[in-house]
C-alpha cells in the first residue's frame, strides 16, 4: 500500500463524512461560509472580475446549473467556479489561515457549490466538501513552508488542490481516485507574486485559474484521468520546485484530529492581512493616547519578513487594489477613519492627508516577530508624535483571529456592507440568501443562492 504523505492526505479527503466533523467545526465551516458569500457579491464592478467573468460567459453554456453570483447567470461548474473565485478575492475581505498564509475560503467555495449546485447535493455534503478542502489546502500551504511563499501566491499553488479535494468530495472520489485528483491539480499550480510591481489584475486570475483546475482535476480523475501519485513531495514535485523548506510531515499533520478549519481568520480591513496586525497596533496607540492624526510625525511597523516580502514593492500604489498591499496606506486610513474599509480605500487611498501619513510609515524586520510567523501575526508599532513622544503598541491576535473573531452578527453585517459597496444585491436579496446559508445544513439539495431572487 502506497503510504505516502500524498496518499494518506487524498485518503483523508475521500473518506472524510459528515458525522465524522465536530459539531464546533461545521458551525465555523457555516461562519466562513456566510463570509466568503460577502466577498463574492463584493466582486461585482470589480473590472478584472466582469473581464474574467464576460470570458467565462462567452466559452460556458448559458443554461447551467452552477450560478455565478455577480450577475445571477447559469455556466458549467467549471465557468461558474472560475468566476465565482475570481470575484470573491478583490475585495481583500476573504478569509485567511495564518500558518499556512493562505485563503481557503476564495478558492474552496467557488469549487463546492459550483459541483454541488450541477450534482444537486445536499448542504451537509456541501459543507463536507468545504472541510475537505480547507484541510487538505492550509496542510499543503504549511507544507510548502515560507520559501514558497516568497515568490509564489500560497491561494494560487495550494487552492488548485483545496479545490481538487473540495470538488472530488462531492463527487464521490474514492482514495487512489482522489490521489489522481491532487496529482494533475498540483501539475497547474500557480501564481507570482510580481504582478504587485505593477498593479497588474494577476491575483483574481491566480483564484480563478486554482478553483477551476482543481474542480477540472477532480471530474478527470472520476472518468479515469490519471495524476502523478507523489506531486506533493516527489523528487519532481511542487516541494522540488516550489520550495527549498518543506516540510512532508505536515502535510498528515493530525489528520482527523486537528481541525485546521477552525484555526481560519476572517477579515476586519479590506487589506492585505499582512497589514492587519499593524494597523489593530496602531489603532490601540492612538485610541489609548487619543492622538489624531496630526499628532503622528512617524510610524514604525515591526514586522515578519514575509510582510516585507510581498508589502515592500508597494512604494507608490497607483490602484484601489494595489494601496491594498502598501502598508502606509492601510495604516493611514485607519488613523484617518479608525478602520481601513471599501469605503475608505475607493474614495480616500490618493489624498493628500492620506499619502502624507503614508509617507511617515516605515517596516523593519523584528526578531520576534519573524520568529512567531506564520503561527503567531503579532502587530507591534513604535510612534513618534509631533511633540516628541515615543509611544508603543502590540497587538497578540489582530481581529478575526480564532481568540478575536467575528460574531456571526459581525459576519452578517460585513456581508450586507459588502453586497451595499459593490451594488451586487440588495438588502432584502442578502437577507434571504444568508437566512438559507446559515441553515444550509438542513438543506436536502443546493439550488441557487440568488438567481430568481425578486
Amino acid at each position: 500500500m502506497n503510504t505516502s504523505p500524498t496518499a494518506q492526505l487524498a485518503a483523508f479527503a475521500a473518506g472524510l463524512r459528515f458525522d465524522d466533523i465536530p459539531t464546533p467545526v461545521i458551525r465555523k465551516t457555516e461562519d466562513l461560509l456566510v463570509d466568503w458569500f460577502g466577498s463574492a457579491i463584493a466582486g461585482k464592478g470589480s473590472r478584472p472580475v466582469e473581464t474574467l467573468t464576460k470570458f467565462a460567459a462567452s466559452m460556458g453554456p448559458s443554461d447551467g446549473a452552477a450560478e455565478v453570483l455577480i450577475d445571477r447567470s447559469r455556466s458549467s461548474a467549471y465557468f461558474a467556479a472560475m468566476a465565482n473565485a475570481a470575484a470573491s478575492h478583490v475585495a481583500e475581505q476573504d478569509d485567511v489561515h495564518n500558518g499556512s498564509v493562505f485563503h481557503p475560503a476564495t478558492v474552496v467555495f467557488p469549487a463546492a457549490l459550483a459541483m454541488a449546485q450541477t450534482l444537486g447535493s445536499s448542504g451537509q455534503q456541501l459543507l463536507t466538501a468545504a472541510v475537505a478542502g480547507y484541510e487538505v489546502g492550509i496542510r499543503v500551504g504549511e507544507f510548502l513552508g515560507r520559501s514558497h511563499y516568497k515568490v509564489f501566491h500560497t491561494t494560487g499553488t495550494a487552492g488548485t488542490l483545496a479545490a481538487a479535494a473540495a470538488a472530488g468530495s462531492l463527487l464521490g472520489l474514492n482514495a487512489a481516485q482522489m490521489q489522481h485528483a491532487f496529482g494533475s491539480a498540483g501539475t497547474q499550480s500557480a501564481g507570482l507574486w510580481e504582478f504587485l510591481r505593477t498593479a497588474a489584475d494577476s491575483k483574481q486570475l491566480h483564484t480563478a485559474h486554482a478553483a477551476a483546475a482543481g474542480l477540472m482535476s477532480a471530474c478527470l480523475a472520476r472518468d479515469g484521468f490519471t495524476g502523478a501519485a507523489q506531486i506533493l513531495e516527489g523528487p519532481q514535485g511542487m516541494a522540488a520546485g516550489m520550495s527549498s523548506d518543506a516540510d512532508p510531515a505536515k502535510l498528515t499533520d493530525g489528520l482527523g484530529t486537528r481541525w485546521a478549519t477552525v484555526e481560519t481568520s476572517f477579515k476586519y480591513h479590506a487589506s492585505c492581512r499582512h497589514t492587519h496586525p499593524a494597523a489593530d497596533a496602531l489603532l490601540q496607540v492612538m485610541q489609548v493616547n487619543q492622538l489624531t492624526p496630526a499628532d503622528l510625525e512617524r510610524v514604525v511597523t515591526h514586522v515578519h519578513q514575509g510582510a516585507i516580502d510581498v508589502l515592500g514593492p508597494v512604494v507608490n500604489p497607483a490602484t484601489v487594489h494595489q494601496s491594498k498591499f502598501s502598508m502606509g496606506t492601510v495604516l493611514g486610513l485607519v488613523a484617518r477613519f479608525g478602520h481601513a474599509g471599501l469605503v475608505e480605500f475607493d474614495q480616500h487611498f490618493q489624498d493628500d492627508l492620506t499619502v502624507a501619513l503614508r509617507d511617515k510609515v516605515v517596516m523593519e524586520l523584528d526578531a520576534e516577530v519573524d520568529a512567531a510567523y506564520p503561527r503567531r501575526w503579532i502587530g507591534k508599532v513604535t510612534v513618534t508624535t509631533t511633540d516628541g513622544r515615543t509611544l508603543q503598541g502590540r497587538v497578540d491576535e489582530p481581529k478575526g483571529d480564532p481568540g478575536n473573531t467575528l460574531s456571526r452578527d459581525e459576519i452578517t453585517a460585513k456581508a450586507h456592507r459588502l453586497a451595499a459597496f459593490s451594488g451586487g444585491a440588495s438588502e432584502a436579496e442578502m437577507a434571504r440568501a444568508i437566512k438559507a446559508l446559515w441553515a444550509i445544513a438542513q438543506s436536502p439539495r443546493i439550488g441557487p443562492l440568488l438567481a430568481g431572487a425578486a
